[in-house]
């Protein structure tokens, strides 16, 4: 109810041009008011918005990418290691490269695969390849989360972004009210009006940005999970190799 209440006074607001003064209340009558330091507000407030937005879409379809091969890339790889096929287990990682798990997995099969024609694998063979799987984690987890520090950059300052036109846009208005020396809320209330389009821009870049990097920050640690269980299970797997040589 109050949501279509705010609604509805914008609207009349819009029909009605602002009631007295002939203030236009509209986004575009507002921005033919403000002042150069407040349109730079606002454009910086839009630039600011079109780059969160280019993230989201950007690292959306990379984790749609790397879930979809992931799940076509984990079965696939299991079936070839169960039957001890390492040149094809890598040969499928190859085919899923937008997967996490590939990327990881196929790390540590190439160290190992290295010391294959040895007769006895030892310890620290297998801790090199261990050290192969732990460096492409790593490498992974900074490529997934690129960009995403910029949605944090976003929802943390673009508030006060918006506060810094509102600052700027009622000390004009007071300015104003001096100059015209004229009292009551009715001399400063356009002024003031257009001040607050700025914060309200703020928060409208800034509580998208905080609510999808939040949803993104879910998603690495599933990713880290993953790559982490899928290290260990190869280690795993190694060791039992190691084992059955000896």
């Amino acid at each position: 109810m109050i949501g279509a209440k705010l609604l509805l006074g914008m609207f009349l607001l819009q029909e009605g041009g602002g009631g007295g003064g002939g203030f236009n209340f509209t986004f575009l009558g507002m921005w033919h008011h403000m002042k150069w330091p407040a349109q730079t507000v606002v454009i910086i407030l839009f630039l600011m918005f079109a780059i969160a937005v280019a993230v989201m879409i950007d690292r959306y379809l990379a984790y749609q990418a790397a879930r979809k091969q992931s799940r076509l890339f984990a079965p696939a790889v299991a079936g070839a290691l169960k039957e001890g096929k390492i040149d094809e287990a890598i040969a499928i990682a190859e085919q899923n490269k937008r997967s996490h798990l590939a990327k990881v997995v196929t790390a540590g099969l190439q160290e190992f695969q290295a010391h294959q024609s040895s007769a006895e694998i030892s310890g620290d063979e297998i801790e090199a390849s261990k050290r192969a799987l732990d460096r492409a984690s790593a490498i992974v987890h900074a490529e997934l989360k690129r960009g995403v520090s910029v949605l944090a950059t976003v929802g943390a300052t673009a508030p006060f972004v918006g506060l810094f036109g509102t600052v700027l846009g009622i000390i004009d208005a007071f300015v104003g009210m001096s100059a015209a020396q004229m009292t009551g809320i009715a001399a400063v209330a356009g002024g003031i009006a257009e001040a607050l389009v700025t914060t309200a821009m703020g928060l409208l870049v800034a509580v998208p940005s905080v609510w999808v990097y939040n949803y993104f920050s879910g998603k690495l640690e599933a990713f880290d999970v993953e790559m982490d269980n899928s290290a260990s299970e190869l280690v795993d797997y190694f060791l039992k190799r190691s084992g059955r040589r000896k």
